[in-house]
């Protein structure tokens, strides 16, 4: 009866803030027990978001007279695909982590999952599914995207149940206020600062950014709270806008794939931005280059180059129109 009872019991409840909109959130829990398995709240907002951005995707084809069952069919290669292409990701530019314990490289529950090597993956399965099924891949493309954005858009939530993904210090009308006890060692003032020091000695720029962080507590009601951009919020109101742009964008289309650059370009530019408030950052071996950074960088250049290519190539034809 008792693990009955614990269906809807969060784990690890605490506080979170947004005092500059006056918003406080109670006893926001990481996930919930059923029978005694727990499960995270992460999990459950990834698979939400998952099957929004399938649906989403199936009424674009519909509208579009493509058929939704090729949707459907892709969805399930591209979400076990991409899961396993977004852990890959995050373990090579983070092996250190794993190095002592390789087998907890299959452990998911503990988190690791790089938003880049999902999609890297995505783009990768969309390329051969079309090649296989014979479907016109740049039309395929426009679509998926609209599916895959959906999912970035919901899917960062998970990250502000788990209190990650947040960006530097900063007490601006939008800061977010996190329980030190809930964001890891680093930023607990009852690890010293040289063990910190010590961890990012050859990462500058991170080492700066924490030390702000942790210098800048803030006490209340007796917890102390860190204060910090929310870059999970952030990153989900852009994808949102460029979410709302594609769409109205699909009915106007000049060319096939027209709709694919257009993301590429608005999430790479977005995604640079706020790469750079984040205090999480994956590096780029040996350096203290940022590999979402550097890679949203050439996602801007590539796409820009990619849509005159594809412009140019079917002027001929807007021409006609």
């Amino acid at each position: 009866m008792n693990q009955m009872l614990a269906f809807l019991e969060t784990a690890e409840k605490t506080d979170i803030r947004f005092p500059g909109l006056g918003i406080v959130l109670r006893k926001i829990g990481s996930g919930f027990t059923v029978f005694g398995f727990r499960i995270a709240f992460y999990g459950v907002v990834i698979g939400t978001a998952m099957i929004l951005g399938y649906l989403l995707a199936d009424q674009v084809a519909k509208r579009t007279g493509q058929n939704r069952e090729d949707y459907l069919d892709f969805t399930i290669w591209a979400v076990i695909l991409s899961v396993i292409g977004a852990r890959v990701y995050f373990v090579i530019f983070n092996w250190k982590v794993f190095a002592d314990d390789p087998l907890s490289v299959f452990n998911l529950r503990t988190g690791g999952l790089a938003i880049y090597g999902g999609v890297i993956v995505g783009i990768l399965t969309a390329i051969v599914f079309t090649k296989i099924r014979k479907l016109n891949r740049k039309l395929f493309m426009d679509t998926a995207v609209v599916g895959l954005l959906t999912g970035q858009i919901i899917g960062r939530w998970g990250n502000f149940f788990n209190r990650e993904c947040f960006g530097t210090y900063t007490n601006g009308p939008l800061r977010m206020l996190i329980d030190a006890r809930e964001v890891g060692d680093y930023y607990s003032p009852l690890v010293t600062e040289s063990i910190v020091t010590n961890a990012y000695a050859d990462k500058p720029k991170a080492l700066e950014k924490i030390l702000e962080i942790r210098n800048n507590p803030v006490v209340l009601e007796g917890t102390t709270y860190i204060s910090v951009h929310p870059t999970f919020l952030y990153e989900s109101l852009w994808n949102l806008v460029l979410l709302i742009l594609m769409l109205i964008r699909t009915k106007h289309k000049k060319f096939d794939s027209e709709i694919f650059w257009m993301y590429l370009f608005g999430y790479g530019l977005g995604r640079f931005w706020i790469e750079g408030l984040r205090t999480d950052q994956l590096f780029l071996f040996g350096t203290s280059i940022a590999v979402s950074q550097l890679l949203s960088a050439l996602l801007v250049a590539g796409s820009l180059i990619g849509y005159i290519y594809c412009y140019r190539k079917n002027k001929s034809k807007l021409l006609a129109k």
